[in-house]
């Protein structure tokens, strides 16, 4: 049984920002493109799931993740699936998924060598509260003036396709042999499974949800399988934990004993596998959700 304040570390990026706020008041004179919310206890075994935050203030690079069995030949563990909640967004921003056209392995090729996939990638505006499931195989990029709270498989196997001069290797061979070089439409539609909880994407390594809870409410979050909550508005205190926007908890084979504070309480829920039925619910025991 376990509950811990999580840990946030920050990683320095070329495309990153200085100013994190609301997210986090720690002072940085580096660009963070990232903060990782790691377990604050030592462990044997490193979670399944990555939690973490995106700063972007250039566009990242074109890329696409393998999946398990291909990373697998290569090594590694496991492959890479993600999703994305859009916290912020300047007008226009944008992200890129899949390709405006399907391509034979031969153009994906030439495109790649010639950096002309950067005028075949698909790019399409986001807003805040926007939530895109990036399968693995799928080509994608961030563009800049987004944060992005981001859920994935615990991996850093990225395969780059295009990186805007940046200098860093390519992996046009690997990318060419994981990745869908056709259309992708991965937005789907949020569902209000009740007043508290919507269901933003799920999927066979993780499910994704946005809770709301009202002021001064209590409430009790079933963490059955490794679980992280990040805070994304108000405040609440969690068990013994207080947290405020950009706090995280991890939470396994536990329950977390929620009250929302004075001005309520919403939150982003991430925890392996399919959507559990009784994954929070009232602290009367009124109403099961």
């Amino acid at each position: 049984m376990t509950i811990e304040h999580a840990y946030a570390h920050f990683l320095p990026k070329p495309w990153g920002v200085i100013d994190l706020r609301p997210w986090s008041n720690a002072h940085q004179n580096r660009n963070i493109g990232e903060i990782w919310y790691e377990r604050s206890s030592p462990v044997t075994d490193a979670p399944a799931l990555l939690l973490k935050l995106l700063f972007t203030s250039q566009p990242l690079s074109i890329q696409v993740h393998p999946d398990d069995a291909y990373a697998q030949s290569k090594g590694l563990p496991k492959g890479k699936a993600e999703a994305w909640y859009v916290l912020s967004a300047t007008p226009g921003a944008k992200v890129a998924l899949g390709l405006k056209r399907r391509l034979t392995s031969q153009q994906l090729r030439h495109a790649l060598n010639d950096g002309s996939i950067s005028e075949l990638i698909a790019w399409q505006t986001v807003c805040a509260g926007e939530t895109i499931f990036v399968p693995t195989g799928t080509i994608h990029a961030i563009g800049a003036g987004v944060v992005v709270a981001e859920i994935q498989q615990r991996s850093d196997i990225t395969f780059r396709l295009f990186d805007h001069g940046r200098e860093r290797e390519l992996h046009i061979e690997d990318a060419i042999a994981v990745a869908d070089p056709g259309p992708f439409d991965s937005r789907g539609t949020p569902t209000r499974l009740t007043d508290a909880r919507t269901l933003l994407t799920s999927n066979l390594h993780f499910t994704f949800e946005r809770i709301d809870l009202a002021q001064n409410s209590e409430w009790c979050l079933e963490a059955k399988e490794e679980t992280w909550l990040l805070v994304v508005d108000g405040s609440a205190r969690a068990g013994s934990i207080n947290l405020a926007v950009g706090d995280a908890v991890f939470a396994q084979s536990d329950s977390i004993k929620i009250q929302a504070g004075e001005v309520g309480f919403s939150g982003l829920v991430a925890y392996r596998g399919a959507m559990a039925a009784t994954l929070l619910r009232s602290a009367d025991m009124e109403t099961m959700q």
